[in-house]
């Protein structure tokens, strides 16, 4: 271990600890802090720079959580090892402007209790200023409105997107390689076709069930991945014939983990080394985050033109507008234009130049820090609900700190199956973790639930949580 002195800025501008983070993950990335090096403890740390503790605390809970670190109890903070890039390609990208899936089987049954994932709350849908946008736009923009659109979508809404992206997720992006269409399921279907009916894929094990249909639905050869909470089973990959890969590597659906940055960068090594090799990143809830700050898009971390970012505006805002974009290289983007530019825009002019506005107004922006409250809310009533209960020692509590949906690791002497047959004799809907598994796996957990909690109530989490486990403790005879 060693001391380091970084000149930080305690005049305003950015947190103290964002400029704490950036400079150990920068040290680290560059391989001036050597893998296994143990970092100064919080007290040492904050005592050299003249910080509080709960400073040198954020950054390295920021640096832990995208993997540049790990910590060992008792022992302190180490270093990780991280793999380097690859060179870059000859034709590097060009530095530019600074969903929802249904992830459950159908049901129509009404539940008391329904913690499924698919949703979000609208109650808070922000109506008001909605309306008044829609009447500004129909007012400022009439018989434009009915002309029809580019294929790849609205022009304004596209370089709002772009900025958003580069402000809120890092990555530098222009309109013209954005394509806004009517939900991912239709994009991603759009870039299956691109790459064609014989193209290997691979998807994460476990997984989006819809994902799987998808692929299957074209006939596509598929590779499943072996996925964990610390780790993507990279050597299976490299062995796989695939040549695009789909990952969620900001929030892992269902395993709610983050893909630490060793193995993103693994995985951009394994498509680097192919020059027809490319990863699909899924963002699909990427704004909610309840600690530190959000963890940078792994199309963030690409120099090679080898990641295609998908992302949706079905979490942020509503299921039924069904607007999702998608964001190719420019080298693919020249090819996709030439391949699809015959195609209509299937989300209506109206819709893009509303959303369009409300972002350039900063609406969009604002609601999401409103409803982060909200959900982090959501999710302290769930969390207290279950530490408080009786059962609370035999539960271990998964993914709490991105995303809207939960996992519970229930040690007690029931089965998966057992668990989710009680809950819904109770008439509470929950999900079994196994069920989202293409294929066996000795990584996956046992007895673990999926409950998202994003459509409850406050007062309804907490009733349902209690009578989850109250049918849980009946059932065991205690």
């Amino acid at each position: 271990m060693h001391m380091f002195t970084v000149t930080l800025n305690k005049t305003g501008g950015m947190p103290l600890y964002e400029q704490l983070y950036q400079y150990i993950k920068e040290e680290i990335t560059r391989g001036r802090f050597s893998p296994g090096e143990k970092l100064p403890s919080k007290r040492k740390l904050a005592a050299h720079l003249k910080i509080s503790q709960n400073t040198i605390e954020t950054a390295y809970a920021q640096l832990q959580a995208e993997g540049y670190i790990r910590s060992l109890p008792k022992q302190g903070f180490f270093v990780e090892e991280i793999a380097k890039n690859l060179p870059l390609r000859s034709s590097p990208k060009t530095s530019s402007l600074p969903s929802e899936y249904s992830l459950e089987k159908p049901y129509s049954k009404k539940w008391q209790y329904d913690f499924k994932t698919n949703i979000v709350n609208t109650e808070n849908f922000p109506f008001d200023t909605w309306s008044k946008i829609v009447r500004s736009v129909l007012a400022e923009k009439r018989e434009k409105l009915l002309h029809p659109l580019p294929f790849l979508g609205d022009l304004q809404l596209r370089g709002e997107i772009a900025r958003y992206l580069y402000a809120y997720r890092d990555i530098q992006t222009t309109p013209e390689q954005i394509m806004v269409g009517a939900g991912s399921e239709y994009l991603l279907s759009l870039v299956i076709q691109f790459f064609g009916a014989d193209c290997p894929f691979a998807i994460e094990n476990p997984g989006y069930d819809k994902i799987q249909r998808i692929f299957q639905n074209h006939h596509l050869p598929i590779d499943y991945i072996n996925t964990t909470q610390e780790s993507l089973d990279i050597k299976r990959l490299s062995r796989s014939t695939a040549k695009v890969l789909h990952i969620t590597p900001s929030h892992h659906f269902p395993l709610g983990c983050v893909m630490p940055i060793q193995i993103r960068r693994q995985a951009l090594n394994w498509a680097n080394e192919k020059d027809d090799r490319y990863i699909i990143e899924d963002d699909y809830d990427s704004e909610f985050r309840f600690a530190g700050k959000p963890i940078p898009a792994l199309a963030s971390l690409d120099q090679n033109e080898k990641v295609i970012y998908l992302n949706t505006f079905t979490k942020s805002l509503a299921p039924s507008l069904r607007i999702s974009y998608l964001v190719l290289p420019r080298h693919l983007m020249e090819q996709f234009s030439d391949r699809f530019s015959g195609y209509a825009s299937t989300v209506p002019g109206f819709e893009q130049a509303t959303l369009a506005a409300f972002m350039a107004r900063g609406h969009f922006e604002r609601h999401i820090n409103r409803m982060k409250r909200i959900y982090k809310e959501q999710r302290d009533m769930f969390i207290q609900t279950v530490n408080k209960h009786p059962l609370a020692k035999n539960i271990a509590i998964i993914g709490q700190e991105t995303g809207l949906h939960l996992l519970l690791q229930v040690n007690l002497n029931l089965s998966e199956k057992e668990l989710v047959t009680i809950a819904r004799q109770k008439d509470i809907h929950i999900t079994d973790l196994s069920s989202y598994y293409h294929e066996d796996s000795t990584d996956m957990p046992t007895n673990t639930i999926v409950l998202g909690y994003s459509g409850l109530s406050l007062d309804e989490i907490r009733q349902g949580i209690n009578l989850l486990l109250d049918s849980w403790q009946q059932a065991i005879g205690k």
